[in-house]
């Protein structure tokens, strides 16, 4: 069983001070759209690795890569505006914890800022995790599934909002279909305070993270059954 502290969107005053040192974390993952030295902070403090996606506040991360040199951007020396030692996850499945972990960042384009996306783009950008798995499976004969689909936003109809800047994406729905996590877990719909109830797509749990929420995952994805996750405790900000 892996514990895993799920944040997005809100920073929690008791998370960013010793207090958190009390917890029993594996794993920290983050869900966008949060100060970059908070994630910093978590991932020191817990001792624990740190995977993310980006948000639609948050800085634009593509085109960055690490070498022997150090970052770079478009074939010149950069620096990593990310928060250090963590794991940006977008468009990648990454295995932490003994988690595998499926990302994709980013919110439905509504103003022109970074990390926004059409649904005709995001679909093309969620096709890079299928694609991913599929030739894992047959190329590398690795047929492990994912545990988790880390998201920003939430799927179209299950969890988001109707106004322009909080739809969701329709693209959710086919790649929870072919990933089968056994969780989504995403931001950006804020609460305001209010527990939201937990939803199902298809037969995966979908969980707002805003705020924070402590869960436990059994590994094993690929799974006949899908195992869902325990929620141990979550808040949400104000």
């Amino acid at each position: 069983m892996v514990s895993v502290l799920a944040v997005s969107d809100e920073t929690i005053e008791s998370l960013w001070s010793s207090q958190v040192r009390s917890l029993d974390v594996d794993l920290v993952l983050g869900a966008g759209d949060l100060p970059f030295d908070y994630l910093e902070y978590l991932t020191d403090a817990l001792n624990a690795p740190c995977v993310f996606v980006p948000g639609n506040h948050d800085a634009d991360l593509t085109g960055y890569s690490a070498g022997r040199a150090g970052w770079m951007r478009a074939g010149l020396p950069s620096t990593w505006p990310g928060p250090v030692g963590a794991v940006n996850a977008d468009r990648r499945i990454v295995t932490a914890a003994g988690l595998r972990i499926a990302g994709l960042g980013g919110s439905i384009r509504y103003n022109g800022g970074p990390n926004q996306w059409t649904q005709r783009q995001q679909r093309r950008r969620a096709r890079t995790l299928t694609r991913t798995k599929t030739w894992a499976e047959k190329v590398r004969g690795d047929d492990r599934g994912v545990d988790v689909l880390l998201t920003h936003s939430p799927p179209f109809g299950v969890g988001d909002d109707t106004d322009p800047a909080h739809i969701g994406f329709e693209c959710l729905h086919d790649t929870v279909q072919s990933l089968r996590p056994q969780v989504l877990l995403h931001g950006h719909v804020h609460p305001h305070g209010q527990s939201p109830p937990d939803l199902r797509l298809h037969d995966t749990a979908v969980v707002n993270t805003v705020g924070y929420t402590l869960l436990d995952i059994e590994p094993g994805g690929g799974a006949r059954e899908i195992t869902a996750p325990t929620i141990v405790r979550r808040r949400h900000g104000t």
